[in-house]
């Protein structure tokens, strides 16, 4: 039971790393949550996105390990490189005041329109893949067999967390994510976390 904990925190804990970010696809559900428009359609695209991109990625490299055991330490010391650069990186952004703000109040068209932005934000972002599948497939693979799973599981429910949050609690989160402080803190917390997750995969 406890390791399948400590995956499931693990997985949580990446997968928040990685998506509380600023970007366009975060500024696109936040303007849908404070506009109150079809928020529910543009939460679940990005849920659903994300959740068939991480299964992809915990079982794409499941299955190159298990065909090619040596790819095993490939992978890691990848995933140990991108964590650190990912890490760093944040630690440097938090030395910037930037905030994530709606972007301005046009309309943004009808549902079909609302949901082609939402698709084309999330899969035509190249680092999607990279972060996503590459990155929290190698971690995942680190937590061994059934581990993994439930390292998915955990990076699953962080998409599911922040979009729901971030679309339904919009008009409460608006004024804080404006706020160029708490985005230098939340850096800072991503960073010191990637920074974790690498030292732990490179010891393990």
């Amino acid at each position: 039971m406890g390791r399948v904990l400590d995956s499931l925190t693990t997985g949580l804990l990446t997968g928040l790393s990685l998506i509380v970010a600023i970007g366009a696809q975060n500024a696109f559900v936040l303007r849908q949550g404070l506009r109150r428009e079809h928020v529910g359609l543009v939460v679940a695209i990005c849920m659903l996105s994300d959740v068939v991109l991480i299964a992809a990625g915990v079982a794409g490299i499941g299955s190159i390990v298990e065909h090619a055991p040596v790819a095993l330490d490939v992978v890691r010391w990848l995933g140990v490189a991108f964590l650190t650069w990912y890490g760093v990186s944040a630690l440097l952004r938090a030395r910037r005041a930037e905030s994530l703000r709606a972007s301005n109040g046009t309309a943004t068209g009808g549902r079909g329109a609302v949901a082609g932005k939402a698709i084309a934000l999330t899969w035509l972002n190249p680092h999607v893949y990279l972060d996503t599948v590459l990155l929290l497939g190698s971690i995942a693979n680190h937590q061994g067999g059934v581990g993994r799973w439930w390292f998915a599981v955990g990076a699953c429910l962080a998409s599911v967390l922040w979009f729901a949050g971030l679309g339904y609690g919009a008009r409460a989160a608006g004024p804080l994510l404006a706020n160029p402080r708490a985005w230098q803190v939340l850096d800072v917390l991503i960073g010191l976390t990637m920074l974790a997750i690498a030292t732990s995969l490179a010891l393990g």
